[in-house]
């Protein structure tokens, strides 16, 4: 145990984290030279084509540590074989639940810090994380070849946020792999061992998991006391399930079978379980006892509950396809924790889920993966978040313990208007790094999108942290790429939910033939609604097909359905005019009266269907208005 050492890789996204570990790995030969790939440890295609890390992968180094003469005095280190365990971690803000799952499974973190780009916001973000499980932090700064590298400016930043001394930073190239030895050096001598008793009953952590169709579901463990072996009997605690282990094997960085997996060690185990829902992120297998009331002794404090951001609904285009969609989900969901989903129906789209998501690019992640691992052919809605709204004297049964409280996540689910006494949206704390020279462009941005501005920290003489307080909604769409227009790209941002705030927003209705269709409902700030409204009635005159009878299109406020009195303030509207059929084509001849004849026939029949007609609207209407 005392030849252990366990760390992962902490950084902004781009700042050199899979590079700096394929280095590891050809320095450490855990991966021969001849099957050696750049970014090996990302192993989905997704993650080599967008050059990101998506999912966090851990594996098993063996290093040959020799003490230096440079050593550090008083290190009770001695030289030999460690077993170094490298979990590799997301950088981007909507990964960071992953990373969090990384932190409590190690004891140590290299912080990567790019040379030419200094501190970054997921930089500050992925630190405090660390900090708060007390792992040991190793101060790296990478990229030191690139010629805009200034190591005096990244140097001073990172001494001024974590306080360590000059000579305790390394400098790397992960790309020509200079000064990559020390790093191995410095982890053998600075992390702590993982402390356990392989005495004491059995005790490991779940951190990750996957299915497999012949082995089931395989969960990712970090044993903290007792040791696991094959065909032991094992019990989940917090599902309250049980299994016998039908393999164990740690990850070198492919699955590599072992006679078993003992204290402070990283690796997996077949669990053969085939309900999903059995094997739980966060969970602690222990021993297995006839008793349960033994079990409450040997759970581990694991993992908070991650709370969804953004929820957007996802359909398939084939109706028969949605039983394959819930089984790829459930799938979906062991690799990926963060990810929540309840059925949904909608009346233009069929059966489907709303899905709910920590962030834009985490959506559009679990959407191409659907897609390309389980070729789905799919319809997704454009993302919205939950509001909480209190009824005037109700207390329903879908509203949290809070008492009083609706949560919705969808405009389908908001009543009308004169029962509600307040609605309520998320906000969140937002940090912005950026260039001192940019920050009145990003000032105006941030107001523009309801920001409240808290305080401004300096980083250095050229690069400051704007602090600032938004609404949710307001970064949803288009907040990140207006961001990196007004600093030039220079610009990077983190953001955390901070709680509920009021919020002065109404429900838009928009009606089709003066029949309210209820998948174009929108959720609008007050202020905007005019503007929103006309948007929408646009959007919509463009892409209805045309009917034999005059379509009328309304945006409506208040919207009330009560039969002859229906109705609410119409805010913008637009007619798509009847298609024309020439009734008088067929005549040869005779006097003027019979056309006029004709026409008021046609014109009679036009009146009729425009009161009893109805509009059929295509899906490609409603993505249409989703995406406006």
């Amino acid at each position: 145990m005392n030849r252990i050492r366990n760390f992962c890789i902490i950084a902004h996204i781009d700042h050199g984290k899979s590079t700096l570990a394929d280095r590891l790995l050809e320095l450490t030969g855990t991966v021969e030279k001849r099957k050696m790939k750049d970014q090996i440890l990302d192993q989905m295609d997704l993650e080599r084509e967008r050059g990101i890390t998506i999912k966090l992968t851990p594996v098993r180094m063996t290093y040959n540590y020799k003490a230096s003469s440079a050593k550090p005095k008083g290190k009770n280190v001695e030289e030999g074989k460690y077993i170094l365990n490298l979990i590799d971690t997301p950088g981007h803000v909507d990964f960071t639940y992953e990373v969090s799952r990384s932190l409590a499974a190690v004891e140590g973190a290299l912080l990567v810090v790019d040379a030419s780009q200094g501190i970054q916001a997921q930089t500050l973000a992925n630190l405090y994380l660390a900090m708060e499980q007390g792992l040991e932090i190793i101060p790296v700064i990478n990229k030191i070849d690139l010629p805009a590298a200034d190591v005096a400016k990244t140097s001073q930043e990172i001494i001024d946020l974590i306080g360590c001394g000059k000579e305790e930073i390394l400098l790397v190239s992960a790309k020509t792999g200079l000064g990559v030895d020390k790093i191995l050096e410095t982890i053998v001598e600075k992390v702590p061992p993982p402390k356990g008793d392989s005495h004491k009953n059995l005790q490991a952590l779940i951190f990750d998991s996957k299915f497999d169709d012949y082995k089931g579901v395989l969960a990712y463990v970090r044993v903290v006391n007792g040791e696991i072996k094959p065909g032991q009997a094992v019990y989940f605690i917090g599902s309250q399930s049980s299994s016998e282990v039908i393999e164990v094997g740690y990850f070198h960085p492919e699955m590599k079978k072992t006679e078993g997996l003992k204290v402070g060690e990283i690796g997996y185990l077949a669990t053969g379980l085939k309900k999903i829902a059995d094997c739980k992120v966060g969970d602690t297998i222990t021993n297995f006892y006839e008793n349960e009331s033994n079990y409450k002794q040997f759970s581990l404090s694991g993992y908070r509950e991650v709370k969804p951001m953004v929820y957007a609904g996802i359909f398939c285009k084939e109706g028969n396809e949605y039983q394959h969609l819930r089984d790829s989900l459930n799938k979906l969901k062991l690799t990926d924790a963060s990810l929540s989903y309840e059925p949904e129906a909608s009346p233009a789209l069929g059966y489907g889920f709303r899905c709910g998501f920590l962030g834009l690019l985490h959506l559009e992640i679990i959407q191409e993966r659907l897609k390309r691992e389980y070729a789905l052919d799919l319809v997704v809605t454009v993302p919205s978040v939950a509001y909480k709204i209190k009824i005037q004297n109700s207390i329903g049964k879908n509203q949290d313990k809070e008492g009083g409280w609706l949560v919705i996540h969808s405009p389908q689910e908001m009543p009308n208007t004169g029962g509600i006494e307040e609605v309520q949206e998320p906000w969140v704390k937002a940090d912005i790094v950026s260039p001192k020279e940019y920050l009145g462009s990003i000032m105006t941005l941030v107001q523009e999108k309801r920001g409240v501005y808290k305080n401004t920290e300096y980083l250095s003489s050229d690069s400051v942290i704007l602090h600032y307080e938004l609404p949710l909604s307001s970064i949803l769409v288009d907040f990140y790429d207006k961001l990196k227009s007004a600093s030039r790209g220079y610009a990077t941002l983190n953001y955390e939910f901070i709680g509920y705030k009021k919020a002065e927003v109404e429900k838009m209705d928009i009606l089709v033939a003066e029949e309210p269709v209820e998948a174009l409902a929108t959720i609008v700030y007050k202020d905007q609604s005019y503007q929103v409204g006309r948007q929408v009635v646009e959007s919509l005159k463009d892409v209805l097909p045309r009917q034999m009878f005059e379509v009328k299109i309304q945006a409506c406020l208040g919207y009330q359905d009560s039969g002859k009195n229906a109705g609410g303030k119409i805010i913008a509207s637009a007619r798509i005019p009847a298609m024309r059929k020439d009734v008088t084509a067929k005549l040869y001849g005779g006097d003027v009266t019979r056309k006029r004849k004709l026409l008021e026939k046609q014109k009679k029949g036009k009146k009729k269907m425009r009161s009893l007609g109805k509009v059929d609207i295509p899906p490609e209407a409603y993505l249409a208005v989703l995406k406006r």
